[in-house]
């Protein structure tokens, strides 16, 4: 698989997300992630992207144990801070589900919003402990929305001070927005930030400011939520998908089915186009796609592979 440069690492233009790893909405076995993991290597894959968040620790457990035979050279992770997990004994002795966070896995734990310096090392010595690493590539300030003041100074400072350490290897941010990250590109020295849902097929509200931010400082961009949470992972739209993880607005659905009847016209399918889309930029550095079994990992690296001519790209108003 084809890699771009990220503050010296190459990461592979396909990502694996593993927020399915600490089953989002539903369980996943371990059978299914090992497969998943295994069959993402296979593919050339090696770029591999989680969070504490994630499962409440789960999927960078598992994550690390499916990596752990691997040549720690051959591989790049990404991790976040923010979200610093405190044990809740009372919430597992009662049987007590992660469910209002999105997770079907035990309330061992409650996540709190944490960018203070002592927060952040903390928690990076936590991941590194689950994924049974002695450093990470890159690590994210995660979903810092309403707390800016605290993650873009003290949270950004201590990623900082771990790269130049070299506990790091590429600091930056992820969020759902664009806004606030092109103000991050602008103010502070950051390498890498992680937009999703704000740069794909549909939305494309990342691409004026802060693509132009990151192009002018260097920065390299990752695009994730390429589906806009499955709105554009099927050729044919259902009336049923959802955009931001919510029921897609009626406006929405018929833009999404306008897309869709463009690349059949084409010869091209609907997430075909949406997971290449957004490297059609050179400063995206990759598409970060979650994955939870190895069929959807088969199924994103076909559509990647895929061929796209540049007639087919502007008939869908894109100029390759």
């Amino acid at each position: 698989m084809r890699t771009r440069q990220l503050r010296g690492l190459k990461v592979t233009e396909i990502g694996f997300g593993a927020a399915q790893l600490g089953n989002l909405f539903r369980p996943t076995t371990d059978e299914e992630a090992k497969e998943a993991v295994d069959t993402a290597w296979k593919s050339g894959i090696r770029y591999f992207d989680t969070a504490p968040h994630y499962g409440l620790g789960l999927s960078e457990q598992r994550l690390g144990e499916y990596l752990r035979s691997r040549p720690r050279d051959q591989f790049v992770i990404s991790t976040k801070v923010g979200r610093r997990l405190v044990p809740t004994p009372e919430r597992a002795a009662a049987g007590d589900l992660d469910l209002e966070d999105g997770f079907a896995v035990p309330a061992t734990h409650r996540r709190e919003w944490d960018f203070s310096r002592d927060g952040v090392l903390r928690s990076i010595e936590s991941s590194l402990s689950r994924l049974h690493m002695d450093r990470l590539d890159i690590v994210y300030l995660h979903d810092p929305d309403d707390h800016w003041d605290s993650a873009s100074t003290t949270g950004l400072d201590a990623l900082i001070e771990l790269r130049d350490q070299g506990v790091v290897g590429a600091v930056g941010a992820g969020m759902n927005q664009a806004p606030m990250l092109a103000r991050l590109v602008r103010e502070r020295d950051v390498d890498v930030v992680m937009v999703a849902g704000r740069y794909t097929l549909l939305d494309r509200s990342a691409e004026d400011e802060l693509l132009a931010a990151a192009a002018e400082r260097g920065v390299a961009i990752v695009a994730a939520g390429v589906y806009n949470s499955g709105l554009l992972s099927q050729p044919q739209v259902p009336a049923d998908a959802t955009y931001d993880y919510q029921q897609a607005p009626s406006e929405i659905l018929r833009r999404a089915r306008a897309l869709s009847a463009a690349c059949s016209e084409v010869g091209v399918t609907l997430p075909q186009a949406a997971v290449q889309f957004p490297l059609l930029q050179p400063n995206v550095a990759s598409v970060v796609v979650g994955m939870r079994t190895a069929e959807q990992v088969e199924g994103t690296v076909t559509y990647y592979d895929s061929t796209i001519s540049p007639e087919a790209w502007r008939h869908l108003g894109v100029t390759s």
